[in-house]
């Protein structure tokens, strides 16, 4: 894994993936913290699970448009504009936490996702450009490492500031307008961090063949025959649908986890401090990143499919025994074994995808990955809304999700068997 810092841009390339997913969780932590402080109860679910819903949105309604743009021009340009733009989406972004502008800030959360669902095709299409194909799961490590200590990084930065900012505040049912300027210079925090990524991306070679497509047509997709054409291109390929189904079913569950245990750490373990929330939450990050460590050394210029029924058991048991802790302590060890097992079933299934996609469609195939999962992910939340709306205990909700997960030990299996070997990778 250590050869592949040798390669000219990637040390800035994952700097960026780094930055990218700070930036994003950051806002977001923000957000739902506020949440948590001023609202309870099915209402703080229902909002959290709104906030979570705008971050999808732009990666379904956008999955054409970003899969053009990543096929049509330069990955590393893409990148650079996505990133221009993130600077401005977070100057407005501090200026709302400035004065109070809660639902501004709110709906901010859909404008950095906006950014990120232009960028995501083109991140994730340029790791093959940059390591080329012996390398793919070393490379998806790597990215996946990175995403993940941006995640912990934000957790403890932005949760542990957000905190001590309101400490000499009496927060529980605050106006969230109060709240937002107590924490205000945390905006600082987001735009230094999107400087300093739009600043990276000068530093990644440009590796673009020229592509034929000149323009995009919009009349297809307004009529939706554009999005019946991209997603026809995974659809006729079995190892590359099978994939994304697979990761479909992890991040749905991790979606509906993440957005249901805080307030079941509230109810049934008597938490109500967001900082040890989030904490024990980050645990299944570090495990994510153990995980794509792990895959690293054991996927040497070849895709160990081999590690993905294995890591699809190890998400079941840890999301089954998720609703029996008794213990925000031993909840952080079950989220340790659910992120170490998800880094060892996802980072070969996202290597799989991008190992079979046509190189000239590379993007489209990966904005596809992004609306399927996205679908599958914005599904999860209608549920989770619906359970809150109806006052049902979260609980339930919990042992559904291990009932989930058992499926996707189930469906991850003809990835292993039927892709066992080829073209020289062995699992």
């Amino acid at each position: 894994m250590l050869a592949l810092l040798k390669i000219k841009g990637f040390v800035a390339f994952v700097g960026i993936a780094f930055i990218n997913a700070f930036i994003d969780l950051g806002h977001k932590i923000i957000v739902q913290n506020t949440l948590f402080k001023s609202f309870d109860g099915s209402e703080q679910i229902v909002l959290t699970a709104i906030v979570n819903a705008l971050i999808l949105l732009p990666f379904v309604l956008l999955f054409s448009p970003a899969g053009y743009l990543s096929d049509r021009f330069s990955k590393p340009a893409v990148m650079r504009w996505s990133a221009r733009i993130a600077i401005v989406i977070t100057l407005l972004i501090t200026l709302s936490y400035y004065q109070g502008w809660f639902e501004v800030a709110f709906a901010m959360t859909l404008f950095l996702a906006l950014q990120s669902s232009l960028y995501s095709p083109a991140k994730y299409g340029f790791i093959r450009e940059l390591v080329g194909v012996d390398d793919l799961a070393a490379g998806n490590a790597w990215i996946q490492s990175a995403t993940m200590v941006a995640i912990l990084s934000g957790i403890v930065v932005f949760s542990l500031l957000f905190e001590t900012l309101l400490s000499g505040l009496l927060v529980a049912g605050t106006d969230p307008a109060l709240i937002l300027q107590y924490i205000a210079p945390l905006g600082w925090v987001l735009v230094a961090a999107a400087i300093l990524q739009a600043a990276l991306t000068q530093r990644l070679p440009d590796q673009h063949t020229a592509r034929t497509e000149v323009s995009f047509d919009w009349p297809a997709y307004r009529s939706a025959k554009l999005l019946k054409q991209n997603l026809r291109l995974i659809i006729h390929s079995k190892p590359i649908i099978q994939s994304i189904v697979g990761l479909s079913v992890f991040w749905t569950i991790s979606q509906i986890m993440l957005a249901v245990f805080p307030s079941f750490a509230e109810v049934t373990l008597q938490q109500n401090n967001t900082f040890v929330i989030q904490g024990a939450m980050a645990l299944a990050g570090i495990g994510i990143m153990l995980g794509a460590v792990l895959v690293g050394k054991l996927s040497p210029h070849r895709i160990n499919r081999g590690l993905i029924p294995v890591g699809a058991v190890g998400v079941a048991l840890g999301v089954i025994a998720l609703p029996y802790v008794s213990s925000l302590a031993w909840a952080a060890a079950d989220f340790l074994l659910i992120g170490v097992s998800g880094a060892l079933m996802t980072i070969p299934l996202n290597a799989l995808v991008q190992f079979y996609a046509p190189q000239d469609k590379m993007g489209k195939v990966l904005a596809g990955n992004n609306f399927i999962q996205n679908i599958a992910m914005f599904s999860g939340l209608i549920l989770t809304v619906i359970f809150s709306l109806l006052q049902w205990n979260e609980t339930w909700l919990l042992y559904g999700l291990g009932v989930l997960a058992l499926v996707g030990v189930i469906q991850t299996y003809p990835v292993y068997r039927k892709y066992h070997s080829v073209d020289g990778y062995n699992g």
